[in-house]
């Protein structure tokens, strides 16, 4: 029977319970399966070779962990150059910020043919393999070539900007083409799907079949959204744990007498974090009943503070936020508190349940999970509002959310002051529907769903038969 096969930039322990949003989507299965989980091993090697790298293998449970480490010269290129300093910003609509250094895209199609010449190997005829990110888009081609004949899945976490934004990477015809060696293409929302369409119709010259089909190059790929979900089952039982009620505790001792906002991000310019720090600023210009009421504690846990736009965005940040609790502080109450640590994740369900407003204002967002965390964590009898970014994947499902434009700085203050007098009939019936599609779109039905769209039923996925290695592999 089946295996299943995932292939990411990084590795997490499915055991462990914290390890991630990948491990919890995919741990079941990989366990259920002896599974195989292949990525970057996070060393790098200062005097690798690029191009090459030590492969090593490990179990964790059932699940086999295989591991590349990266030559410095592959690191520098593929993963700080061209994934997070090429695609992410221009994934993200920042043309702006990108660094197109020819070297940084030779560099991305060498780690791609070093994982896919590692990973041939390890695989059996009756894989299904999913790959994941925009680290890895070429990987499916690179497969192919070799003679990897199973069934391959892609899933982008991030958002597909249009054709014409795309069009701005040097070589995107290659990366974007790279795409039909996949057997399905998995995306976030149908906002990227469109995009996408249009790409491969506008600049792919591919030929559309219907129900999401396009045929070019000799190869048919399916195309689809796929919002992934959260784990509600096991962040209500993390909710519920000693750390989560503790802190909700002193957090409502401390806020007793003021409304608290709350936003939770990784500090990075996709998150609209400075647009959010002046929209609070707004509120309290244009509504200064808020003055010695709201309180907004934002949490931008440190991110690549050794590239220039994130080191420039933190200064901004630090600046933007001072000057509020100069401007209207006052010995008993300081506006807004900005923490630039990592925040432990048991921590974070008493946060969002301690928050009357949860701010997720991202500029772009593939999805962001943490609007659905923050719905899951309120209590029903008296839940909280969420003001959510039209920009976010999460939009697409989470209607009855307060949405706004993160441009808008007067609109997200409406917004805020809107959620701050809502009534709590309306509050309780916006979180009831929002509960209902969060429950019903979990990650388990995210998993379930893609695998279903590439041919295989969850249940399909067993134990698998003694390794028979492909002739290709050999």
């Amino acid at each position: 029977m089946s295996r299943l096969v995932v292939v990411s930039n990084r590795l997490a322990d499915p055991r462990r319970p914290a390890a991630g949003g990948l491990a919890v989507a995919l741990g079941d299965t990989l366990n259920r399966t002896g599974g195989l989980w292949f990525g970057w091993s996070g060393t790098v090697t200062p005097d690798g070779e690029p191009g090459e790298g030590r492969l090593q293998t490990r179990q964790a449970g059932r699940v086999t962990l295989a591991t590349v480490d990266l030559a410095a010269e592959d690191f520098a290129s593929y993963y700080q150059g061209y994934s997070n300093s090429v695609l992410w910003p221009v994934f993200h609509y920042r043309l702006d910020l990108a660094d197109f250094r020819t070297d940084y895209v030779e560099g991305y199609r060498r780690v791609n043919r070093l994982f896919a010449r590692k990973l041939l190997p390890l695989l059996h005829d009756d894989d299904v393999i999913w790959v994941h990110d925009y680290h890895l888009i070429p990987l499916a081609a690179e497969l192919r070539a070799l003679g990897c004949r199973q069934r391959i899945g892609f899933f982008l976490h991030i958002p597909v900007p249009p054709p014409l934004i795309l069009a701005a990477l040097p070589q995107h015809e290659w990366l974007m083409r790279s795409l039909f060696a996949y057997d399905l293409v998995g995306l976030q929302s149908q906002a990227d799907v469109a995009h996408v369409r249009r790409y491969m119709l506008n600049e792919a010259g591919a030929e559309e079949r219907g129900e999401g089909r396009f045929a070019a190059q000799g190869r048919e790929v399916r195309v689809g959204a796929f919002p992934i979900g959260i784990d509600v089952q096991e962040f209500e039982r993390l909710g519920r744990a000693p750390d989560a009620v503790q802190t909700y505790e002193a957090m409502r001792q401390e806020y007793s007498r003021r409304q608290l906002l709350l936003g939770i991000d990784r500090l990075d310019y996709s998150k609209g974090i400075p647009q959010r720090v002046r929209a609070f600023r707004e509120l309290l210009e244009r509504y200064p009943e808020n003055e010695h009421s709201a309180t907004l504690v934002m949490i931008a846990s440190p991110s690549r503070d050794d590239v220039h736009a994130y080191s420039d965005l933190r200064q901004e940040l630090e600046g933007l936020c001072g000057a509020i609790n100069g401007d209207f502080g006052d010995l008993d109450w300081m506006p807004l508190r900005y923490i630039h640590r990592t925040v432990a994740r048991r921590r974070v369900p008493g946060l969002c349940r301690a928050a009357r407003v949860g701010l997720v204002t991202p500029l772009r967002d593939g999805m962001n999970l943490v609007a659905k965390e923050y719905v899951v964590a309120q209590d029903a009898q008296d839940p909280g509002v969420l003001v959510l970014s039209r920009f976010a994947g999460a939009a697409e499902q989470l209607k009855e959310a307060l949405l706004v434009n993160p441009y808008d700085t007067q609109g997200m203050a409406e917004a805020i002051q809107t959620a701050l007098r809502m009534p709590l009939a309306e509050r309780q019936q916006r979180h009831a529907q929002l509960m209902e599609r969060i429950r019903q779109h979990d990650v388990h039905w995210w998993r379930r769903s893609f695998l279903g769209a590439l041919g295989v039923q969850d249940e399909v996925l067993t134990a698998p038969r003694a390794a028979r290695t492909q002739a290709g592999a050999r």
